[in-house]
């Protein structure tokens, strides 16, 4: 693990997405109306991200347990696709843009779960950091 006990806390920021793209509008249909026999699919999957967030550092060995002091996960529907938006805040002496692409990440996988019953065409795309303030350097990919 690398040492930072010499650096500076700062606020620091990070917004990752992922792309869950689906097969069928009906897909859309049945998570627009509550009608995926697994439960409420942006409910359900927002929970699973707040904790892919929260355990990111008991998962990958080299990231330091940090605060989470904010997390916020939304989404989008364009036609077939459902893009998730995770955005992580802290105040701490290193970044959380890996805790905001585990948490989109999750968030896909748990999407992936609860639609693959009704949807065996159901795909993960795009996995990125958009956007990490804070810190040594500020990264804006859009």
């Amino acid at each position: 693990m690398v040492d930072i006990t010499q650096k500076q806390s700062t606020h620091r920021t990070a917004i990752a997405q992922a792309v869950v793209k689906v097969s069928r509008q009906e897909t859309i249909k049945a998570i627009q109306i509550g009608k995926v026999p697994k439960g409420d699919v942006f409910s359900m999957s927002k929970a699973a991200g707040f904790l892919g967030v929260k355990k990111t550092a008991d998962l990958l060995p080299d990231c330091h347990p940090l605060p989470v002091e904010h997390c916020a996960i939304d989404f989008t529907i364009d036609g077939l696709e459902i893009t998730v938006e995770v955005m992580v805040q802290t105040f701490y002496k290193t970044g959380v843009e890996v805790e905001a692409m585990h948490g989109a990440s999750v968030v896909a996988l748990n999407m992936y779960d609860m639609l693959k019953p009704i949807d065996k065409g159901v795909e993960i795309h795009h996995i990125k950091l958009l956007k990490k303030t804070g810190g040594k350097s500020d990264i804006h990919n859009g």
